[in-house]
């Protein structure tokens, strides 16, 4: 029995060691999987550490990013901020400077729009060969010269007003070129029939003359170049045009020295002239009275000068060749004798043509007689003569080659005629030019 017991408690403890030893193990295996679960855990921590670390820096990085939009952003606002005032001070400042300078941009423009800037020279390229009574040489030169150099400055103010500046270079013998103000006046256009200067202005007779004549680049036209007369002087002038311009008429009140001598005088001058234009027929009469400015404070006058004037003239074609013709004369009385006691009178004449046989070509002539002092010095006469084929390639300019013949009794000084010349001739290329 007692074998039976101990066999049966060795199965026992067999039975209960087997399920001990499993245990065993087991508890072995879970401490392993406990180990390798607390190494992963440790690895996940670990990893986790890093994780948050990362996340840290990538939220700093993101706070700095984030910093720097938004300073940007500011300096963005700032700029368009600073931009938006600099262009609204630039807006204003423009706005001012139009508001500003539009009126006197405005006003410069349109005194631009009313003014006229003009200009004329006459010039020639001579030969000059004068002897005097006796035959012998008194000059013998040549060269170039300005006649005249006219610049004129005209201003518009409105339908009525305007004005007028023009300055003469004349080139006088021993002295060079000298500048005067030949005109300078305030116009007043009333209507067609009334305009009134005020002022230095051209004369009623000279400019007419000129205008009739054509060639006054190449000469002076009667009562000028012999000095019966003057082109333009200081006063009130008033002229018009009747009937269409058929008629018209000039009634000037003046100082009587001539444009180069704007000065007092104690009594007024008056010249005038009446004159036609109608199908190609031009003619004119005038006439003058004054002291011609000599009446001033100490001077002894005995005389009053007076002239007499009539012009006649014809411009038409014939055949299809264009032609003029025409003649001036004048009476004068006392004109050199104002301040004298004796008493003197002058006249002489001049008769004028051309033909223009082609276009921008013409032929012309003239001839001049005069006796300057009638009652003092009866035989003393004066002739001249000219003669030239003129080519004007524009508008603006003419070229014309001349000669001239001065010729004067018992050593008269009149025309070109130098002091001791009684003769003088000249070959010379004349012209004139315009703007």
């Amino acid at each position: 029995m007692h074998k039976h017991t101990t066999i049966a408690l060795a199965a026992l403890a067999g039975t209960i060691a087997v399920p001990h030893a499993a245990m065993a193990r087991t508890h072995q295996q879970d401490q392993n999987v406990q180990a390798q679960l607390q190494a992963a855990q440790d690895q996940i921590a670990t990893l986790q550490a890093q994780l948050n670390a990362l996340q840290a820096k990538v939220e700093q990085t993101s706070a700095a990013q984030e910093k720097v939009a938004a300073d940007a952003q500011a300096a963005s606002a700032k700029s368009d901020q600073a931009l938006a005032q600099a262009s609204s001070a630039q807006t204003t400042a423009a706005a001012a400077s139009e508001k500003a300078s539009s009126p006197v941009v405005a006003d410069a423009v349109k005194w631009a729009a009313g003014t006229k800037i003009s200009g004329r020279m006459y010039f020639n390229m001579s030969s000059v060969n004068a002897k005097d009574a006796n035959g012998n040489t008194a000059e013998k030169d040549g060269g170039f010269q300005i006649k005249r150099f006219y610049v004129s400055i005209d201003h518009t103010f409105d339908n009525t007003f305007s004005g007028d500046i023009t300055t003469d270079v004349k080139q006088i013998g021993g002295v060079g070129q000298t500048v005067f103000i030949k005109k300078a006046y305030l116009q007043a256009k009333l209507n067609k029939g009334l305009t009134v200067r005020l002022g230095s202005a051209d004369m009623p007779w000279i400019p007419y003359a000129e205008g009739v004549y054509g060639y006054r680049h190449i000469e002076n036209t009667l009562t000028d170049l012999d000095h019966f007369g003057s082109s333009a002087d200081w006063g009130v002038h008033a002229f018009g045009s009747l009937a269409d311009g058929v008629v018209s008429y000039q009634v000037s009140a003046v100082n009587g020295a001539g444009y180069r001598s704007p000065q007092f005088s104690k009594s007024v001058d008056l010249e005038g002239r009446v004159s036609l234009n109608y199908k190609g027929v031009q003619a004119g009469i005038g006439g003058y009275t004054g002291k011609l400015g000599k009446d001033v404070q100490g001077a002894a006058i005995f005389h009053t000068a007076s002239r007499f004037n009539a012009l006649l003239g014809y411009k038409g074609k014939s055949g299809g060749v264009g032609y003029s013709v025409g003649g001036e004369y004048f009476y004068a009385k006392n004109w050199n004798t104002v301040d004298s006691v004796q008493q003197d009178s002058a006249e002489g004449y001049s008769v004028f043509g051309s033909v223009q046989p082609a276009p921008k070509w013409s032929v012309f002539g003239r001839y001049d007689w005069v006796k300057p002092s009638k009652d003092l010095n009866p035989l003393q006469k004066a002739r001249y003569f000219n003669a030239g084929i003129q080519y004007s390639p524009a508008k603006i300019v003419d070229l014309a080659l001349v000669y001239k013949r001065d010729s004067a009794d018992d050593f008269l000084k009149i025309g070109n005629l130098g002091a001791g010349q009684a003769t003088r001739d000249e070959v010379a290329l004349y012209g004139q030019f315009r703007w």
